[in-house]
This record gives structure tokens, C-alpha cells and sequence, in this order.
């Protein structure tokens, strides 16, 4: 059992520094190029998909459902892979479109059309002061970049018991006409690993927005990605917000990027009838029609969502052991000596670590120096600042598992240098 370093003398936080400064340095000696900057699926789960690739290679005609995959035409996607979209985000088909392999360029393109164009005959937000949007923090930078670079207003919220403010965001919502926006990872959040209690959708769902063109970015980038023994269940929006007799405000969005091949899978999004009516317009602008190839592909592969689902079990197999490993490494290593917290998820691609407040880019840099790129500290709030300095996002997905090992057990090491270094500066320069 750990000892909290807190009941640690003086002179046994030097004597416990010291040893921790010989064990970083022989890992220094090794040379070692380790990244673990980003939530990439490994080689063996993209391979998982390899036969995905020789249904195009089948006989017969390039076509689903009468519509041809290999010439222009069907701008809302192929029929079939819609309505698996529709399925995964529990949605009307009708109001389901397949469009390209990036979910996030789908969001990019929303907020684009509510920025040039405007939402529910409000004004574009070009033209309108003081825009923001809500960040739950800490949250996916990529989701960050989108709104800052528009020249919005990020505004953190930052997270309550290791979920969402519910309080705040509804507060923010229904009193601010300027608040035109929110980002959220509904099931097994970026970096948490938390997923939205039956209680928080359906205050979403009830929300009645000071601005018309506020929406919600119900990013479902995880619905699927489940690796402990039970499924985490989220109550769909689209449901809550019918239940409650709410306004739809949801733009939901999903992709098979971390399902089959990132960046060359599909990508999809729903929204209320009104809102994508506008939306087709806009999209139908920038293509004739949509990439199909893929769609094809993927429904002659994918022939129903029960397909999809045991094909997410071979992903599962493959993740559990890393997210065991993280679970069982820190537990050991850090557990019980007061200076780092971490997720427990059961499912989707992170663990967020908290260690000491004001240590977190100081463990970052000092991982470097050994050999291992971790995501870059305050990554996971608005314009890369943690008011804490303690948030650390973990990608254990991508290393092989003894990579992934070694790269833990630096980590525990420069969790306990960097910590220990603090807590000496703090007994000898005492508030």
C-alpha cells in the first residue's frame, strides 16, 4: 500500500525524489520515440476491416437499392447506409444525411452555414456581436479550434463531479441571447470517459434558448465504442426532446472513422426537418453528391447494425487489455499517494489523469524529455489554457502493449518526480 506523501517527512520527499531522479534518467538512457499524443485505433483494429475493401471487388452492379454508388447523384447518401446512420443516432431517416468521412468537417461546415448564413431567420452570426459558445472543459481540442477559429467566444464549463454542469449550461443557455452554441461528447466523453446521466439529457431536451440559432453539437463520436463487460446506455436526444415537448436544437453527428479506416470511412449527421432543409442547400452547394464508393462498401459489409456490433466486440477485445493495463499500472504506481486521480472508463478512447494543480505541463515537457509525446497539457480546454494546470488527457490506444507499458511506467515516475518537486518547493517556500 502506497503512503500519502503528504505524511512524508522532509527528508523523505528528498530521499524519495532522489531515487525517482536515477529511475528517470535510466529511462532517459533508453532513447526511446513513444507517442501517445492522440486517440488513433492501432494497427490490428484497423486491420480488423481489411475485408471491407474486396466488396467493391464483388460482381455485380456498383449500386444500393436501385441508386449507383460509382456516378453522380443521391446527395442525402446511399439509401441503406442512411438508414444505419439513422439507426446509430436513433433518429428519423429522413432527416439523416451520409456525407463524406469526417464528422468533424460536417461540423465545421454547420457551424460555417450558421456563421455566413444564419439559423432560424436570425442573422448570420458574421454579423452579429459578441458571439459564444460553450465548451465543457475538459473537453476535445478539435471542437475548440472549430469555434475559436470562427472568432467566437469560448467559454469554459468547467465539469461538476466528473460530469456536466447541468446547472450552468442551462442557466448560460436560457439568459444569454449571445450564447449560440455548445460542443458535447454525450457517451464516453473526450478525455473523461464519462457519459450523460438519463437526467441531464432531458434538461437539454427541456432547454429553451434565449438565442433562436442556438444549437447543441451532439458529437455520439463513441455510441458504439464499448470495451467493458456492459454497454453504458444514453438516452437519445431525439427521444428526450419528444418526451419533454421540447425544440429540437440538435445538430447530432457520428462517424465510422474509429469503427473501419479513419479518414476513409463515413461520416454522418441529423437534424430537425427545418434545419436540414437549409443544410442540404448549403451542402448541395458545395458537391454534386457525396463520395458513395465507401457507403457501398460499408453496407455490403456492414449488412445490419447487429454486424456492426460484433464487429465493435473484435475492437473491444483489442482495447480492454490497454485500458486494463492503465487501470492496473497507475493503480499500483500512483494509487493512494494523494498526487494523481484518474478515469475508470468502459468505453471509448481516453483516461483522464488529474495530477497536482500547476504540475500537469511540467509532467508533459518532463515526458518528452524521456522519450514519450503525450497530448499537449491544456489541449483539453478553451485556447489551450487549463486554469488548473492539472488535466492530462491518455491515448493508450495506439502503442503496441509493451511500448504502452513502458510509456505507463515513465509516466508513474514523472507523475512522482514532477509532484515531489512541488511539494519540497511548497515546505521550503510555505504561503
Amino acid at each position: 500500500m502506497n503512503r500519502p506523501y503528504a505524511q512524508c517527512s522532509s527528508e523523505e520527499l528528498c530521499q524519495l525524489y532522489n531515487e525517482c531522479s536515477r529511475q528517470f534518467q535510466a529511462f532517459c538512457d533508453k532513447h526511446l520515440a513513444l507517442d501517445m499524443s492522440r486517440g488513433k485505433p492501432s494497427p490490428q483494429q484497423t486491420e480488423l476491416s481489411r475485408g471491407l475493401l474486396a466488396t467493391l471487388c464483388e460482381p455485380g452492379e456498383l449500386s444500393d437499392a436501385g441508386v449507383a454508388a460509382d456516378n453522380y447523384g443521391c446527395p442525402d447518401g446511399l439509401p441503406h447506409c442512411r438508414a444505419l446512420a439513422a439507426q446509430i443516432l436513433g433518429c428519423d431517416v429522413a432527416n439523416t444525411i451520409v456525407c463524406g468521412s469526417s464528422s468533424l468537417q460536417l461540423m465545421y461546415n454547420c457551424v460555417a452555414e450558421s456563421f455566413i448564413h444564419g439559423l432560424s431567420s436570425q442573422k448570420p452570426l458574421c454579423q452579429q456581436e459578441s458571439c459564444r459558445w460553450l465548451c465543457p472543459a475538459p473537453g476535445y481540442d478539435r471542437h475548440f479550434a472549430i469555434t475559436e477559429s470562427f472568432g467566437f467566444i469560448n467559454e469554459a464549463i468547467p465539469m461538476r463531479n466528473g460530469g456536466l454542469d447541468i446547472e450552468l449550461i442551462c442557466k448560460r443557455v436560457e439568459s444569454d441571447p449571445t450564447v449560440k452554441g455548445i460542443w458535447l461528447n454525450p457517451k464516453y466523453q473526450n478525455p473523461l470517459g464519462f457519459t450523460l446521466r438519463d437526467e441531464d439529457v432531458l434538461a437539454l431536451a427541456r432547454l429553451r434558448p434565449a438565442a433562436p440559432d442556438f444549437r447543441i453539437y451532439w458529437d455520439n463520436a463513441y455510441a458504439l465504442h464499448t470495451f467493458g463487460d456492459t454497454d453504458t446506455p444514453l438516452l437519445n436526444i431525439f427521444d428526450a426532446i419528444s418526451q419533454v415537448n421540447g425544440v429540437v436544437h440538435v445538430f447530432a453527428f457520428g462517424s465510422f472513422a474509429k469503427i473501419t479506416f479513419p479518414s476513409s470511412a463515413i461520416a454522418y449527421m441529423a437534424a430537425h426537418t427545418a434545419d436540414m432543409q437549409q443544410l442540404r442547400r448549403a451542402f448541395n452547394v458545395q458537391r454534386v453528391s457525396p463520395e458513395k464508393l465507401s457507403q457501398l462498401a460499408h453496407v455490403r459489409y456492414f449488412t445490419s447494425l447487429d454486424d456492426v456490433y460484433a464487429h465493435m466486440k473484435k475492437h473491444a477485445a483489442l482495447l480492454k487489455p490497454r485500458f486494463d493495463m492503465v487501470e492496473h499500472t497507475l493503480s499500483s504506481q500512483l494509487g493512494g499517494l494523494g498526487i494523481a486521480e484518474w478515469t475508470h472508463p468502459t468505453g471509448g478512447y481516453f483516461v483522464g489523469l488529474t495530477v497536482m494543480e500547476g504540475c500537469a505541463r511540467k509532467v508533459v515537457e518532463t515526458m518528452q524529455q524521456a522519450g514519450v509525446t503525450l497530448t499537449a497539457a491544456g489541449a483539453c480546454w478553451p485556447y489551450g489554457r487549463d486554469p488548473f494546470d492539472a488535466t492530462i488527457r491518455l491515448a493508450p490506444t495506439y502503442p503496441p502493449l509493451d511500448d504502452l507499458a513502458c510509456a505507463l511506467d515513465i509516466l508513474c515516475c514523472v507523475v512522482k518526480l514532477v509532484s515531489l518537486q512541488a511539494l519540497m518547493e511548497r515546505a521550503s517556500n510555505p504561503a
